[in-house]
């Protein structure tokens, strides 16, 4: 039977978040490639690393942007639509684009037995090839050597800050991590890292003859957060290094500005409901939790309450103890002999800390799936 909607041909590739449908290696991802004869663009840049992925890369796009490119910006996961993986110039593919593309791309996949993952990676290919973007920007699902994303080659690797995640596939120590994630750098150009441990360092060098290394830079960031320093920094490293071998043309304080400016939702998204002030952050890690925590006593001090929700395959108990003196309340799903409040879902939390105080300071984390249940809940209330 034939899909009768967007969801229903991506419900044939299981589960879309993040690595529960990891499927290491490239094979499955050229299998999609071959019939599809994608153009490659100008430039292409690849993003790898733990945290701030994504909000390098919406930085980057607007830098490049405001150059006069045309940009392919392709992240994961979304919030609410997976549209949102997929943009040109900011604007999200559109559903009768998607459509076309997985007309194409399906009878492939489900014959090559590809993940979710691989398939959205090879629409977005499809899509900037089919609009003549001039760059793509890519970000890296889980590691970047056996990722879907260096299957294509590039010009330019990004790596962000490096820490633990994603420990079934890419390791226990931050050593591993780094080894997987250093392959973003093969092939490439131009290699720039945010700055890194010394143990990071170490791993990464030996991968490519001139990589750099960013200072991180006092840049007035529209997105809250002292982290998006360290993110603003890469990706104006970027930029300026594009500018001076002559790859772009762009006055390089209006570069600056497009990049101070950029949005990513979801990275400490604020929202004003009715009287209440609620902050939704993505953080999903230790690493995550750690670069957020210098910047929460200038948004609540302290907040009423924390809301922590993650995936049912993870957990951030032992990272409650960060938390707890930012917040009158830690809120969560998870059993912590009574030392916070535990209730079931993100909405009935929400729910609860709003109804105790109409005006109340509240932070929720723990994932995409988590914000995406926290937009949605106030938005529908």
């Amino acid at each position: 039977m034939k899909p009768k909607n967007i969801d229903d041909w991506l419900n044939q590739l299981g589960q879309p978040s993040a690595d529960r449908d990891y499927k290491p290696g490239h094979e499955r991802m050229l299998a999609l490639l071959k019939p599809l004869h994608c153009k490659r663009p100008s430039l292409r840049i690849r993003i790898a690393g733990t945290n701030g992925k994504g909000s390098t890369a919406f930085m980057l796009a607007a830098g490049l942007q405001a150059a006069g490119l045309k940009v392919g910006l392709y992240t994961s996961p979304h919030i609410l639509h997976f549209n949102e993986r997929i943009r040109i110039n900011g604007q999200a593919i559109t559903d009768a684009d998607l459509w076309q593309h997985l007309e194409m791309i399906m009878p492939t996949a489900l014959e090559a037995g590809a993940s979710y993952f691989e398939v959205a990676t090879a629409l977005a290919l499809h899509h900037f090839s089919q609009n003549n973007v001039d760059v793509e920007i890519l970000e890296a699902g889980v590691g970047a050597r056996l990722d879907a994303t260096t299957a294509v080659d590039a010009d330019m690797a990004l790596l962000t800050p490096i820490g633990l995640d994603h420990e079934t596939w890419l390791g226990d120590n931050i050593a591993s991590v780094a080894k997987e994630k250093v392959y973003a750098l093969h092939g490439c150009r131009w290699g720039i890292s945010a700055p890194q441990t010394s143990e990071v360092r170490d791993i990464l060098l030996p991968h490519h003859e001139n990589l750099q290394f960013t200072e991180v830079f006092d840049l007035p960031c529209l997105m809250a957060g002292k982290h998006q320093q360290t993110n603003a920094s890469l990706a104006y490293k970027a930029l300026k290094t594009l500018c001076n071998d002559g790859i772009i043309q762009a006055d390089k304080d209006t570069l600056k500005h497009a990049v101070t400016q950029a949005i990513a939702p979801g990275r400490l998204q604020y929202i004003a409901y009715h009287k209440a002030h609620i902050w939704l952050d993505a953080a999903h890690n230790r690493h995550a939790i750690e670069a957020l925590l210098p910047s929460l006593p200038a948004l609540a001090d302290p907040f009423d309450a924390i809301l922590v929700y993650t995936r049912e395959d993870r957990s951030l108990q032992n990272e409650f103890n960060l938390l707890r003196p930012f917040a009158k309340k830690i809120i969560s799903d998870m059993p912590d002999k009574g030392m916070h409040i535990c209730i079931a879902s993100v909405e009935e939390a929400l729910q609860y800390a709003l109804g105790i105080n109409p005006a109340t300071k509240i932070l929720l984390l723990g994932s995409f799936i988590s914000v995406a249940a926290g937009l949605q809940y106030l938005k529908e209330t």
